[in-house]
Order: structure tokens, then C-alpha cells, then sequence
């Protein structure tokens, strides 16, 4: 009897949330959480999730180093609505209440092996300057109530934003079922994650 055909793929996700380039700021962790489409489930792992608190490395790069664990999969019958990761990182001001350091997102990869990612992250502005005086002075700045807007493309535009850093993130992506669906994923990209390079024969 032959077996019956799959009705879903599945996309396992493992890998980290490396580092972090804030050159400003001090003591910072991260927050993440996934966005995604009507077709797609979770089936295992954890959907989000909170680092600890790390401090800039005392070398000329001055990064913070947090390797904080990524590991979940999910099933969908069609790659529309692919899984989007959401990061907020946040840290001390100077009357030392949390506020958010950035805001950052980036889809995950869809072709199997190992992926780095690097994303620039953002906060929100405030729109005068007598707005951004009572905020600071309140230790309250602007951000999202709700971080997963990031993802999300509607009433964007509205909304005043400053670059903020850098966050580099590694996936090491698995795909079951997917060609017997009929979709192609096409070669493994490794953009900008370094190892050893393949041996290379001399033209003839």
C-alpha cells in the first residue's frame, strides 16, 4: 500500500540571537517573538522569548554578546506568511528605568543550512522637541505597545523612527516534505557566515 502524501512542510528553526552593536549604551537585553501567517502553525519550541542583561566586550569591537537560543518549527501548506522574527532590545537610561534600544525584524530563511543574519534595528521618535524633553525627563520614551507592529507594514508610515544598531542573528534551518509539495528552495545561502571554504581544482 503506498504511503499518502503529505498535506504540510515543516520548517525547523534553531540557531541564536549572537550579538549586538550599540555603541551608546550599556547593559542590554533582548526580547523576541515570531509573526506570522494564517497558514502557518507552531508545532514545537518556544514562540518567545527574553535574554539576559550583557555588557559591551572590553575589546575594540564593543559588543554585546548575548547567544541566546532560538529553537522552533513550524508547519504550513504554503510559503505565503513566512515566519518573521521580532527583536526589542532595551536597556537603563540614566534614571535608570527600561526603555527600548531598538526594534528590529528580518524573515527567517527558508532554505535549508546555516544563515547569519544581521539586521538594522530602530526606535520610534517623538515628533517635537517639547515631546522629546517630557519623555526623557519622564523616562518614558515612545515605543510600540505592541512589538510585533514592527513586522507589519500597515500605518508604518506614520510613524517617525532614528536607526539604532545592529543585531546579528544565526539560523540553522531544516526543511521536511517541502519538495514533495512541489516547492524548490533552491541552493543553500550562507551569506556572511564564515567557514571553511571548499577546495578549489585549477582550471585546465
Amino acid at each position: 500500500m503506498a504511503a499518502a502524501s503529505p498535506s504540510v512542510f515543516l520548517l525547523m528553526v534553531n540557531g541564536q540571537v549572537e550579538s549586538a552593536q550599540f555603541p551608546e549604551y550599556d547593559d542590554l537585553y533582548c526580547k523576541y517573538c515570531f509573526v506570522y501567517g494564517q497558514d502557518w502553525a507552531p508545532t514545537a519550541g518556544l514562540e518567545e522569548g527574553i535574554s539576559q542583561i550583557a555588557s559591551k566586550s572590553q575589546d575594540v569591537r564593543q559588543a554585546l554578546v548575548w547567544n541566546f537560543p532560538i529553537d522552533v518549527t513550524f508547519k504550513s501548506t504554503n510559503p505565503y506568511g513566512l515566519p518573521t522574527i521580532v527583536l526589542s532590545v532595551y536597556g537603563p537610561d540614566v534614571f535608570g528605568n527600561d526603555v527600548v534600544r531598538g526594534y528590529g525584524a528580518v524573515h527567517i530563511p527558508f532554505s535549508p543550512g546555516r544563515h547569519k543574519r544581521t539586521i538594522p534595528m530602530f526606535v520610534p521618535e517623538s515628533t517635537s522637541t517639547l515631546q522629546k524633553f517630557t519623555s526623557w525627563f519622564m523616562g518614558r520614551r515612545p515605543e510600540y505597545t505592541d512589538p510585533k507592529v514592527v513586522a507589519q507594514g500597515e500605518g508604518r508610515e506614520v510613524t517617525r523612527v532614528r536607526s539604532h544598531g545592529f543585531v546579528t542573528l544565526l539560523f540553522n534551518v531544516v526543511t521536511k516534505d517541502m519538495k514533495k509539495l512541489g516547492y524548490d528552495t533552491g541552493p543553500v545561502d550562507t551569506q556572511g557566515v564564515l567557514g571553511p571554504s571548499l577546495p578549489q581544482s585549477n582550471p585546465q
